[in-house]
């Protein structure tokens, strides 16, 4: 049984310190969730007026969620979602591509990838700032904390752009270093990769400034560079299961510093926002209800949300426990957006580490 003790729901200034802590813990690789107190303050309260004002079409708004054990009070994990991404500071990637090289009179036919730096000014809605503490990784809570973010989508879906993206971690090593960083990017900026890690959420212009332009022939990359290339950080391959589970795939773009994966679906075509439902809540009951794990949110209102059992009972009518309901302060009357935890069909339990940005 699903703990009813641990919920979702949007961060709050007062989360700042323990929002600092977590983030100091993340260390390396989760760009958007910086170890820098004013930074965090800022992302916190970039959140608020968003999640005050949830607009009906994207504007680079940011929402940042928070997973919280009510019975401590202690926050454990955060999630964030980038209603769009772009503006006045573009979205960079490299693009992957494979060009094809044919010279007859040698008898040489040669398929050569290269990676194309890409700017996106006018970009799409992108999920990111993922961690979880290593205490809470179990009982599902990794794969709420990641898939709650969607359910947050399927209530507001006109508030974000009609793509999702989700940038995984490249592979990093244990000293924080990053192989394609050091045949790539460090030549041109000479700082070590978690100085640039850290400039990028300060101010994306020094990529700008100093990136190459022109197109990288990954054959003429060290080895250790080109074997990183679209590769996720073992600590991400949960995250990336997770998300292929939902309808993401590789687009064939990799992050410009640790060339780690970018995967995309349809907004609409993500299966929690596709699949979810909303309905009225008839009862609270405390016997025990036997279904599966349902992710169940608040739909209106601030949003909350929490994982346990619903029993369906049909015309949009919902029962659920009176611990889950507790812990949501739910009450009977109100109107709720809930999904499967799981996809029907699913038989693996990942749990979520971290993504990336």
């Amino acid at each position: 049984m699903p703990d009813s003790s641990i919920i979702v729901r949007p961060v709050h200034i007062n989360d700042l310190d323990q929002i600092l802590a977590l983030a100091a813990e993340a260390g390396v690789g989760i760009t958007t969730l910086p170890n820098d107190r004013d930074l965090l303050r800022r992302r916190i309260q970039k959140s608020q007026r968003s999640m005050e004002s949830i607009p009906d079409r994207p504007g680079g708004e940011s929402y940042l969620l928070v997973m919280q054990d009510v019975n401590s009070g202690k926050i454990v994990g955060a999630s964030g979602v980038v209603a769009k991404v772009g503006g006045f500071e573009p979205f960079y990637a490299y693009r992957l591509e494979t060009q094809l090289f044919e010279c007859k009179p040698l008898n040489v036919r040669k398929e050569i990838q290269v990676l194309h730096l890409v700017r996106e000014h006018n970009g799409p809605a992108e999920v990111g700032s993922l961690y979880l503490s290593p205490e809470y990784r179990h009982k599902d809570f990794g794969r709420f904390l990641q898939l709650v973010r969607f359910l947050f989508i399927a209530e507001n879906p006109e508030a974000f752009e009609p793509m999702v993206v989700s940038e995984l971690r490249g592979v990093i090593d244990e000293q924080n270093r990053s192989a394609f960083w050091d045949a790539v990017g460090k030549h041109f900026f000479e700082i070590d990769f978690p100085k640039a890690d850290y400039m990028s959420v300060v101010n994306k212009k020094f990529i700008a400034d100093l990136m190459p332009t022109y197109p990288i022939y990954v054959p003429l990359l060290p080895e250790s560079a080109q074997k990183v290339i679209g590769q996720v950080h073992d600590g991400s391959k949960p995250a990336m299961k997770n998300l292929e589970a939902e309808g993401f795939r590789f687009n064939g773009m990799v992050d410009i510093f640790d060339a780690g994966p970018c995967v995309s679906c349809d907004r609409d075509q993500i299966r929690t926002v596709r699949d979810s439902r909303v309905g009225v809540l008839e009862s609270i009951v405390e016997e025990a209800i036997e279904s599966p794990t349902y992710m169940i949110g608040t739909s209106g209102g601030e949003f909350r949300a929490g994982i346990g059992p619903l029993e369906i009972l049909g015309n949009g009518r919902l029962r659920m426990l009176q611990s889950n309901a507790a812990a949501l302060g739910i009450t009977e009357g109100q109107h709720l957006r809930y999904s499967l935890l799981r996809p029907t069909k699913s038989t693996e339990k990942p749990e979520v580490l971290r993504e990336s940005d």
